[in-house]
């Protein structure tokens, strides 16, 4: 595959500095990048390194300056989407998957699959339960009974969806994520933990991804619900009876406790943690490692444990780092103290 930078630029509407002829034979990173590629710099960060990177053509914002050097640059409003459509011209063509059952799936028969259905050896679909058109169903997927998957869905290996829950159309479900298992609820009996039967479901609504091995619980009653364009990273736990708006990003190790109510445009990072019962509003901004412990109102951005506003955390981070400082200065203002504590008690014994 080749593409000059002409045509590069004219696929994602960017307008070319330096020669529109240099031809573009792959991509890679800023600092891995070498001739003949074309890679990106989304911010000032990466566009520092621009100088160092050996590659023949970098995406970069409309705002950047370009250094001047050999390299032909594409000027574009958001370089992360616009590489995104370049690294699709050089990838790959998608693996193609017919559509029809593998004779070693099994497919009750009051199970119902839509046109153009691709269903893989040893994936299990219960009684009851319908799948949507065009839906890809990977080997060794389970669909419990009752459940509806929309159409357009790719379901990849070892997903279990169990019974009566809802997966709305274009919904990408990854490698081993569990839907609809049971929430965690026990009542002490006697000095015994009682299971406490979980008779909800989850519903996923369209667009929303999940990542490998995340679990998502099913509702004690009523329903755990993943609202449209949702992303869900890997590795992470949503509990019982939990709401999650629209469009929202949850990344990896993030642990949310039950019948949390979290809302719409919400970025939660890395290793976050919350209380149950909480309400988290709109387009907050949750930093990694953060325990959010309390309600937490819209157009916010917090930070740490306890969670406080972010710019607070940031000053205590700051302060945190002259402790050393401040108790040496404290120890010498109370050695200080002693010494004028000492002269005026001689003082007195000399009148």
């Amino acid at each position: 595959m080749q593409k000059t930078v002409g045509e590069l630029a004219a696929l994602v509407d960017g307008e070319v500095m330096g020669d529109p002829d240099t031809v573009i034979t792959g991509v890679a990173d800023v600092c891995n990048s070498r001739q003949g590629d074309a890679t990106f710099a989304a911010s000032k960060k990466y566009e520092a390194m621009i100088q160092m990177s050996h590659a023949s053509a970098v995406i970069v914002r409309k705002s950047c300056e370009v250094p001047n050097d050999s390299k032909a640059f594409i000027r574009v409003d958001n370089p992360d989407v616009a590489f995104a459509e370049v690294v699709n011209t050089f990838a790959p063509e998608p693996i193609p998957l017919k559509p029809g059952v593998h004779p070693t799936a099994v497919i009750a028969p009051g199970a119902q699959l839509g046109e153009g259905v691709h269903v893989g050896a040893c994936a299990v679909i219960e009684e009851g339960a319908s799948v949507g058109d065009r839906t890809v169903i990977y080997p060794h997927v389970y669909i419990g009974h009752y459940s509806k998957i929309g159409s357009d869905c790719l379901i990849y290996p070892n997903v279990s969806i169990r019974e009566r829950c809802k997966i709305g159309n274009r919904v990408i479900l990854h490698c081993g994520a569990v839907i609809g298992c049971d929430g965690f609820g026990y009542a002490t009996v006697d000095g015994k933990r009682k299971k406490i039967r979980q008779t909800g479901y989850v519903e996923l609504e369209d667009d929303v991804e999940v990542g490998a091995n995340t679990t998502i619980d099913r509702a004690r009653f009523d329903r755990t619900i993943v609202k449209k364009g949702t992303k869900i990273d890997n590795l992470v736990q949503i509990a019982h009876n939990v709401s999650i708006g629209e469009n929202g990003l949850v990344s990896a190790l993030t642990g949310i406790s039950g019948s949390c109510e979290i809302g719409k445009n919400v970025m939660i990072a890395g290793e976050v943690g919350t209380q149950g019962h909480i309400k988290i509003g709109d387009n907050v901004m949750i930093a990694g490692r953060a325990g959010v412990t309390k309600d937490v109102p819209s157009n916010v951005a917090i930070s740490g444990y306890p969670h406080m506003l972010h710019e607070k955390y940031r000053r205590i981070q700051i302060l945190k780092k002259r402790l050393p400082q401040l108790f040496e200065r404290v120890k010498n203002l109370e050695e200080e103290l002693r010494r004028l504590h000492e002269v005026s008690e001689d003082n007195k014994k000399t009148r």
